[in-house]
């Protein structure tokens, strides 16, 4: 905060720059900065003029959708997935096209055959799941993207948070990759209230994505872009991720500690390798009981998240969301002791339905 707070007070100090409309594509000074940390953080090498810098990825998200899709176009999405993210592409009159999702995330062999104009995907972090597609599986989503002359959105949108695993490449770094559009956020990092968040887009789409921003909202707020540039400049964001990381590891363990004092064998916990939620399986719920689990946890003070709700169709789905419960469950707003009490509230519920 005493950071953020002395990098705004200075950008507030800069008159010309806040008194005039600038580039729809961001502050130069910001996107200069972006290209160096994206460098050395994700091994994304792109120009200045291929980002452009949006108020959070879902107008991220938005832009594409209303650049790259029209009604009737079909769309790849994962499955379970992004909601926000299918609303907004679906919005556009297009038509999702659920591609299920397993351990190493989207299940790219069931791509063969399948006609889209472009694909959403989380390959460092699959949401919900949490598993990290493997080098093979990446170059065949960009080789379905080459052939069918699609677009690949990849949204990183955690990719700061990695604990157990070695870093894969993103998408965006690997070699055949002309077609992939990289979205990311400071929400995860920073703070979701200052809407924050980039795109890195093929060179021949710079002009036609900022015109499209231009139109929207001229750009994204000067103050908090400079004050953002000036921290990526000084190291102090960089050395601000180190600290968060070292924190939300401690608080996963927390969590996964917690789960399995709570619910024994009784708990399946995936997708710890990176990202900031797990999935907890609690086999021995059937899946119908989600909803009273649900209003049971409520009951005591406690959100669950089910994983059900971010299916987009039960028949294309793996067959284990069917038959258990499965929660997403997220830690990095909460304090140790929170982590603890919830876990025992929740185990609570769960005896209740018995």
């Amino acid at each position: 905060m005493l950071a953020w707070k002395k990098a705004v007070t200075a950008a507030m100090a800069r008159k010309p720059e806040r008194l005039a409309y600038d580039d729809p594509c961001g502050a130069l000074r910001l996107r200069t900065a972006l290209q160096g940390y994206l460098w050395r953080s994700r091994s994304v090498r792109c120009e200045v003029d291929q980002i452009v810098v949006v108020n959070g990825s879902q107008q991220g998200l938005d832009i594409c959708a209303r650049l790259l899709l029209d009604a009737g176009d079909r769309f790849v999405m994962e499955d379970p997935g992004y909601q926000m993210a299918r609303h907004t592409l679906a919005a556009t009159g297009a038509e999702t096209v659920p591609i299920p999702v397993d351990a190493d995330g989207l299940e790219t062999a069931r791509l063969d055959g399948i006609e889209a104009r472009l694909a959403y995907v989380t390959p460092s972090h699959q949401y919900p799941l949490g598993g990290v597609m493997p080098i093979g599986r990446r170059h065949q989503l960009l080789a379905w993207a080459r052939k069918h002359d699609a677009y690949v959105i990849e949204d990183d949108y955690d990719s700061e948070y990695r604990y157990d695993t070695r870093p894969i490449p993103p998408l965006h770094a690997l070699e055949g990759s002309d077609n992939v559009i990289y979205l990311g956020t400071v929400s995860k990092t920073l703070s979701p209230t200052l809407r924050i968040g980039y795109l890195v887009v093929p060179a021949g789409l710079r002009s036609l994505f900022a015109a499209a921003k231009q139109i929207m909202d001229r750009h994204t707020p000067l103050i908090e872009q400079h004050a953002l540039a000036s921290m990526l400049e000084s190291g102090a964001y960089d050395s601000h991720v180190r600290r968060v990381r070292r924190r939300n590891a401690e608080r996963q363990q927390a969590l996964i500690g917690a789960l399995r004092r709570r619910f024994g064998e009784r708990v399946r916990i995936e997708g710890t390798a990176a990202g900031l939620h797990v999935v907890a399986w609690l086999d021995d719920l059937p899946q119908k009981s989600e909803d009273a689990l649900i209003r049971a946890a409520r009951a005591k003070g406690v959100g669950i998240y089910p994983v059900s709700a971010l299916l987009v169709g039960p028949s294309r789905t793996p067959s284990r969301t069917r038959k258990t419960v499965g929660l997403v469950m997220g830690y990095s707003a909460l304090e140790i002791a929170q982590i603890e009490r919830g876990c025992k509230l929740l185990a609570q519920a769960a005896a209740e339905l018995d």
